[in-house]
């Protein structure tokens, strides 16, 4: 058995039931018959005993064991078909909420599985084919000459802000664009004191670009020059820019009140490996952790375990950009830019709010 997160009795019991979604997790051998199959194989079961476990095709074959001709473990196309009528799927039913687990649902098979595989064949994870079909329809009804508002609602988005916000994680930022330091823009900013401290918001047109907790105003300034050292930083009176103070309001209503987590356009600046795994984080739900692995594997790098954990650590955008849902794969809190303490009362706040669910 080879790097499969399974243990035997689970893998055991999954070929017992014939079990679905394990399809595309593992195959196993008989060693008695030197063949390999699928979990869901309807041949007869074999002795536990007689068991040996894989990850893939590739890895049995290398072993010495033939595919099954019944449930042809090795049929590459058979796999890809499933995925491009899921792909058909998403595409009709794009305006809807489409979960990673209803998905993998419809398919019989586990979200993990659904995730990598589709990301495999498509080059891009299922919320984001959805979010590009989305994106798609919008744009070909304001070019049929739709109001702009209605074509954003019937594409699906609950909201303008939430359209807006996808466009613009879509765009994303080149490296270039990056070492630029935020050279020839203008960065508008503010501070409030919140539950967790001193919290600076700052944004550009596009959306918000800075959001840090610091121990005083002065030094979130001095972080906020940091990293964007060839921008103008303006400070923004109420007055002035009404849209910052009611995101930053918005956020600190969410931090100290327990509000609804606010939806605010962002300005993502980074490497695109940075942006894939910060876009990545955006589709962690209120109140689920994941690993810093469960992130490497679902931008398809599985391997980049570490510049996963790196790209974390570089988020500047904290709560909006959720890097505190991400844990070590033990299970312990791992790091956090803005102190442990934070990323734990982030995580049990909002643990609390989903337990009535």
């Amino acid at each position: 058995m080879t790097n499969i997160s399974l243990s035997v009795k689970q893998m055991v019991k999954a070929i017992a039931d014939r079990d679905p979604k394990y399809d595309g997790v593992f195959v196993y051998g008989v060693i008695t018959t030197g063949v390999y199959c699928r979990p869901t194989c309807p041949s007869r079961a074999a002795l536990p005993e007689n068991l040996r476990f894989f990850t893939d095709a590739r890895s049995a074959e290398i072993a010495g064991m033939r595919a099954c001709k019944r449930c042809a473990p090795n049929d590459r196309y058979q796999d890809i078909e499933r995925f491009v009528e899921l792909a058909r799927y998403i595409e009709t039913n794009a305006h809807e909420t489409l979960s990673l687990k209803a998905l993998a649902d419809r398919c019989q098979l586990s979200p993990a599985y659904v995730q990598r595989k589709f990301l495999s064949v498509f080059g891009v994870s299922p919320k984001a084919y959805q979010d590009s079909i989305r994106l798609n329809s919008v744009k070909g009804a304001l070019k049929d000459g739709d109001e702009i508002t209605g074509a954003i609602f019937s594409a699906g988005y609950g909201s303008t802000s939430r359209f807006y916000t996808k466009a613009v994680k879509h765009i994303g930022m080149t490296p270039t664009a990056y070492r630029a330091g935020g050279a020839g823009e203008v960065i508008s900013y503010c501070c409030r004191q919140t539950s967790l401290g001193w919290l600076m918001m700052a944004a550009t047109k596009k959306g918000v670009c800075f959001v840090m907790f610091g121990e005083s105003a002065e030094s979130l300034k001095t972080q906020l020059q940091v990293e964007f050292p060839k921008a103008e930083l303006s400070m923004s009176p109420v007055s002035q820019d009404k849209e910052l103070d009611a995101w930053i309001d918005a956020l600190d209503l969410h931090l100290s009140k327990n509000g609804p987590r606010p939806d605010i356009p962002l300005d993502l600046r980074g490497t695109a490996f940075q942006i894939s795994t910060w876009k990545y984080l955006l589709s962690i739900a209120d109140g689920d952790v994941v690993s810093y692995s469960n992130v490497a594997e679902g931008i398809g790098r599985p391997k980049a375990v570490r510049a996963v954990a790196s790209a974390c650590g570089k988020n500047r955008i904290a709560v909006l950009i959720p890097c505190h849902r991400v844990l070590r794969a033990d299970g312990g809190l791992g790091g956090y830019r803005w102190s442990l303490d934070r990323k734990r009362v982030l995580l049990d706040v909002e643990r609390a709010r989903r337990a009535p669910q």
